[in-house]
């Protein structure tokens, strides 16, 4: 897996850089097909906005979450990405029980 921090008008700081780096192990453990992420880290006057896309095969995922904290704005993106994560792997498991009970042949 290939993990990038941008940071946007704030500094990345290995205090920071470890913090994004242990929610998105906690998230990224769920599902095994990741390639690559990208978080990008910015502030605009008083909100801190964190962003990332995560990239499976054949999708990307995206989530964004601001905060007048920048911890907070971590911490609210990678639940929401635990979500989306989890939803797009339930997806593709209906799917593919579907596909295996259209392929049974019938008695």
């Amino acid at each position: 897996m290939n993990l990038n921090i941008t940071g946007r008008h704030v500094e990345v700081t290995p205090a920071i850089r470890d913090y994004v780096t242990s929610k998105l192990d906690r998230v990224i453990r769920h599902f095994d097909n990741v390639t690559s992420v990208g978080v990008i880290l910015s502030v605009e006057k008083l909100k801190q906005k964190a962003e990332v896309t995560l990239h499976v095969r054949g999708k990307d995922i995206f989530v964004e979450s601001d905060d007048t904290d920048l911890y907070a704005a971590i911490d609210a993106m990678t639940d929401k990405l635990d979500r989306q994560v989890q939803k797009y792997k339930q997806k593709q498991s209906d799917h593919n029980h579907e596909t295996l009970k259209h392929q049974e042949p019938e008695a």
